[in-house]
């Protein structure tokens, strides 16, 4: 397992030292959580913890799609290639859509 939270504190204690809590993240890859009236507010974390993340989310997202097309194609239902949809909407997708 990736480090696990330990440190809380409130927000005010962060903002007294801020560039401290900046180093103990990015160099000492330590996970914060700051609170505010002892509620859990925000999680401070490595970069690294966040681009983990969001693989993570990435990987589900393909899993999830894959599901669904699979489910999709089972019903008999007609797919459609994104070609086909540019096609008939007149959509040119060489002009960003302002």
């Amino acid at each position: 397992m990736v480090n696990a939270i330990k440190v809380t504190l409130s927000t005010g204690r962060a903002r007294e030292n801020f560039g401290h809590l900046v180093n103990r993240v990015a160099f000492g890859k330590e996970r914060l959580v700051l609170t505010r009236r002892g509620q859990a507010l925000v999680a401070v974390v490595p970069v690294e913890d966040i681009a983990l993340l969001e693989a993570y989310q990435d990987d589900c997202d393909v899993r999830d799609a894959r599901r669904r097309l699979k489910e999709w194609r089972r019903s008999g239902r007609p797919t459609v290639t994104l070609e086909e949809v540019v096609r008939r909407c007149g959509i040119d997708l060489a002009v960003p859509p302002s």
